[in-house]
């Protein structure tokens, strides 16, 4: 394998005087702990300790994340672009707000209010993204609202409302990874996603437990398992349903379990029992032997997990796929007892409290459904507001991408790149093109920023206080430790300008803790409570953040949130986990003899989601500098191709060309691709928007390509 850059390792402590200013890392869901102090090259990042999560070790893009801070890298003032040149120039604030809200407000009127878009990230604090969301419903009055979140962990959280009435992406905290027996890992690697979070895959294994890892390429994590399996892409629900299958057969299911806590049994048992193992190994490519192994591992072991990532879950069956591998740890009895569960890493930044608290089409905040009558009624209270005058769900975000230029003729973006990061992103780029009128707020000029009508410089992590949630349901406070430079504003700044513009002088405030505040009552009573936390909680609590649900208490009294869920009662109305039925089917797009060979993506260590930020960090470049095509031994030798040499990867939405690198870490039918970068590399011009028909989330992880000499 090809690494990408070093390994986690601790940040160097400083030598300056500086006090430090507490604070968590801007990139993925784990929300490293660190440390941020002025020193003689500027701000620097020390280690902290003291944060359970990471206990002071930091990958690349955590120690490097001050180097965006730079004004030589990042968005120092707004842009509009010149209806006489077409050019972006240098504007003023107050020009910038005037341009957008007069087209929010031309759209609305000659449209209706549907035809404005807004689009959010998965990287705004939970403050940001309940704004955004009451921004769109109140002050625009649009059910067109969805963010880049959807492509994260949707599948995920979907099968997790059907199974269990609840969706938090951890139901315990990552310390109780290591203390079970086995763990079987699908479609995540870790080791360059997360390399903080290996540390508990290699202390379970140095306590005895046992990893199996599922993934088609052999990747940094899957060298460090127990057990390796490598299906076919698209095949994890075929491989799920084989190993339940087993499970019964060989008599290892967990009956007094099933009977006391859960119902539905007999239905997902007559599924699961439609697929035999030879049969899944003629789907998946995974040999009989290894799913008993797997069989013999999981059940063999006192307590045991299955987390899930992307792989399974970026696929137009997603929701089914990871609800057949909650069935497994349902029929086993591995869930609601202590050291053993379903969980899923998510992976941005805010991808759990980002959809938690309004940015998704279909929720208000709170976790409530946009289209539960009790729901509006107390946020509609909360925002004091008619409940009939809030729209309905919207799009998801794929589908308001492909409505651009259609019904919606103007889109407010918030935080994400959906010129590199989403599917089929040759059209979403000419569907953005497409609109009347684009405003985008970043921190940096994205590839979407430079489509824009207008460009807002808004501050960053280390410039701003305010709330995220961890992939453990943990709320932490990050703290401000800079000043932002002159001319970049807040997006709460943002929000607060355009509402007022539009009518609504008050309800949208600038301060992070008041909309907090705000936030606490709206989601008050909801499945993600954080009425009992509050910012002085968060600063006094040695900044390990408190795990939602986290009801608020009788005067006088501190209520305790929730590291554990589903110990004594699964959140469904029964107190019953749900067994859900599910069959194996093909993905979208299977391969032929025009398009032979599979097509999977994900990322490399040194880079982070679409690379708006991280392909500013030389360090980081340095690491990853660029795109690539990983391709077995065999197709290359077929294809005449050897290390370096250019290939295109094309699929019937477009071509993408990068340097080969052969090994043979990848199945001789699969070739991958990260997606971090634009250009004529741009794995997402190749990828499927087919959507899973419950949560929406496109087919990332397969389709069918050829791959050719450049």
């Amino acid at each position: 394998m090809h690494s990408t850059a070093t390994p986690a390792a601790p940040a160097t402590p400083s030598t300056s005087a500086t006090p430090a200013t507490s604070t968590h890392c801007p990139y993925c869901a784990l929300q490293c702990g660190m440390d941020l102090v002025t020193g003689p090259q500027g701000v620097e990042v020390v280690e902290r300790t003291g944060f359970p999560v990471n206990k002071g070790a930091l990958c690349g893009k955590g120690r490097t994340a001050p180097a965006v801070l730079s004004s030589a890298v990042r968005l120092t003032e707004p842009l509009i672009r010149s209806r006489a040149t077409g050019e972006l120039t240098p504007a003023t604030w107050e020009e910038a707000l005037d341009r957008i809200s007069d087209e929010l407000i031309r759209t609305r009127t000659e449209y209706g209010a549907d035809a404005c878009g807004v689009f959010g990230g998965g990287g705004l604090t939970n403050e940001k993204a309940y704004a955004l969301g009451k921004f769109a419903r109140v002050a625009l009055g649009t059910s067109q609202i969805d963010y880049n979140g959807r492509f994260c962990m949707s599948s995920a959280a979907a099968a997790g409302q059907r199974a269990f009435g609840l969706d938090r992406g951890l139901p315990f905290p990552l310390e109780d990874v290591p203390r079970t027996g086995c763990v079987i890992l699908v479609g995540s690697n870790l080791a360059e996603t997360m390399p903080p979070a290996l540390r508990y895959l290699t202390e379970l294994r140095e306590n005895g437990g046992t990893l199996i890892v599922v993934d088609p390429r052999r990747t940094r994590t899957a060298e460090q398992a127990d057990l390796h399996l490598a299906p076919r892409p698209g095949t994890d629900l075929a491989l799920a349903l084989g190993l339940l299958h087993l499970i019964v057969a060989e008599g290892r299911t967990d009956d007094a379990f099933i009977e006391e806590r859960t119902s539905g049994w007999e239905e997902a048992r007559a599924a699961a029992m439609a697929h035999w193992p030879e049969h899944v190994e003629r789907i998946t490519g995974v040999a009989v032997p290894q799913l008993r192994d797997t069989v013999r591992l999981f059940c063999g072991a006192d307590a045991a997990m299955v987390l899930t990532a992307r792989g399974p879950e970026q696929q137009s069956k997603g929701t089914d796929t990871v609800g057949a591998w909650i069935n497994l740890c349902l029929a086993t009895g591995n869930a609601g007892r202590p050291l053993s569960g379903y969980g899923c890493l998510t992976g941005q930044g805010n991808g759990q409290g980002g959809r938690e608290h309004g940015q998704k089409a279909d929720q208000l905040p709170g976790y409530r459904k946009l289209t539960d009558p009790a729901a509006r009624a107390h946020v509609a209270g909360v925002w004091g507001v008619d409940p009939d005058s809030l729209p309905g769900p919207g799009r998801s975000a794929y589908e308001l991408l492909d409505a651009l230029g259609g019904d919606i003729k103007s889109l407010l973006l918030m935080g994400s790149n959906p010129v590199v990061s989403a599917p089929r992103a040759a059209h979403v780029e000419e569907r953005l093109r497409s609109l009347d009128f684009l405003a985008v707020a970043d921190v940096v000029l994205s590839e979407t920023a430079r489509l824009a009508d207008v460009v807002l410089p808004v501050t960053q992590w280390a410039e701003e206080t305010g709330t995220v949630t961890n992939l453990e349901g943990r709320v932490l406070l990050r703290r401000r430790a800079v000043a932002a430079p002159a001319g970049v504003r807040s997006d709460l700044d943002v929000l607060h300008g355009l509402a007022a513009r539009l009518g609504h002088g008050k309800g949208f405030p600038t301060e992070p803790e008041e909309v907090f505040e705000e936030l606490r009552r709206a989601s008050a009573g909801g499945p993600a409570d954080y009425s009992g936390i509050s910012y002085e909680r968060l600063r006094e609590d040695d900044g390990e953040g408190v795990f939602w649900p986290c009801p608020a208490g009788v005067e006088g009294v501190v209520t305790v949130g929730t590291p554990r869920l589903f110990l004594e009662r699964f959140a469904t109305e029964d107190g019953r986990a749900r067994f859900v039925p599910v069959v194996h089917r093909d993905a979208a797009e299977e391969p032929d003899a025009e398009y032979p060979v599979l097509l999977t993506t994900g990322r490399v260590l040194a880079q982070y989601q679409s690379g708006a930020q991280t392909r500013r960090v030389d360090e980081l470049n340095a690491a990853a500098p660029g795109p690539f095509v990983e391709l077995h031994p065999r197709l290359a030798a077929r294809l005449g191709v050897e290390e370096d040499d250019s290939v295109a990867v094309v699929s019937r939405r477009g071509r993408a060309v990068a340097p080969a690198r052969v090994t043979s870490a990848i199945r001789a039918d699969t070739v991958f691709m990260p997606f971090h970068w634009p250009g004529e590399g741009r794995a997402n011009t190749l990828t499927h928007p087919a959507l899973d028909p419950v949560s929406r989330m496109p087919e990332f992880k397969v389709c069918a390509v050829r791959v050719e000499r450049a």
